[in-house]
């Protein structure tokens, strides 16, 4: 009786576990991100000049409202857009776990600095005639 107990328990997990993950895959159809995500799209890596590599990625991101596209811990990610407002970068954690933040004079990105000293800089692309970021709410 217990044995039959527990069968039929795994199998309504089971069929549960199932429904959910056919309703999850009717919501996001092919190619559409779950929100708060992000994925690389394209990344470049161009090593033409000596001891520096410049890489440039594109990264896709569904944002939840009141987030913006960022950098935490290296990766793409969904940032509060308060910290792109203030220009505030080092808060968005974009450094790995090992690696000192510090923000460019000019509030034009940041560099994340190792424990052995060799720096890495990011900035950002500036618009030309006085364009800025356009945050959509």
């Amino acid at each position: 009786m217990q044995l039959l107990r527990v069968a039929w328990a795994l199998t309504g997990a089971a069929i549960c576990c199932f429904l959910i993950l056919l309703i999850h895959s009717r919501l996001l159809k092919e190619g559409q991100l779950a929100a708060g995500t992000c994925e690389i799209v394209t990344l470049d890596r161009d090593s033409s000049q000596p001891r520096r590599t410049i890489a440039r990625q594109t990264a896709r991101c569904a944002c939840k409202k009141g987030q913006i596209a960022g950098t935490t811990r290296a990766r793409p990610a969904c940032v509060d857009a308060g910290i792109v407002r203030k220009k505030q970068w080092c808060e968005m954690v974009p450094c790995l776990e090992d690696e000192g933040c510090d923000l460019l004079v000019n509030r034009s990105g940041w560099t994340c600095t190792q424990p052995g000293g060799r720096v890495k800089t990011t900035t950002l692309p500036t618009f030309p005639s006085g364009q800025k970021w356009e945050l959509i709410p």
